[in-house]
């Protein structure tokens, strides 16, 4: 069975970055598309980014594009999430999603 866990989150200064990683176990992600989606207190989950299982097409939302880069590495059947330029606004829980399992989250905190 498919489980997911987040880490990589913490706090940051605006401008910083941080990279989260989204590690499977149970199965391979191989055959799964992988989103990252935060929720801010307050706020519904938005999506952010995802990559296909099929040939690693990417897909990012305006709030995030040109700022964050999705990838994965099959060897480690791990996708990650690198951040750059955070600002205060991306302040939120982190959750990595294949199919219909979600993790746990991370929190990221933009803060100076």
């Amino acid at each position: 069975q498919l489980q997911l866990v987040e880490s990589g989150g913490g706090l940051v200064q605006p401008g910083g970055s941080l990279r989260l990683s989204c590690a499977a176990s149970g199965t391979t992600l191989d055959y799964y598309a992988i989103g990252w989606f935060r929720q801010a207190p307050g706020k519904e989950r938005e999506g952010l980014s995802c990559i296909s299982s099929r040939d690693g097409t990417t897909y990012y939302g305006d709030s995030v594009k040109g700022r964050f880069t999705i990838s994965r590495d099959k060897d480690k059947n791990t996708v990650y999430l690198q951040m750059n330029d955070l600002k205060a606004e991306d302040t939120a829980v982190y959750y990595c999603n294949a199919g219909t399992v979600w993790g746990p989250g991370t929190q990221v905190t933009v803060s100076s």
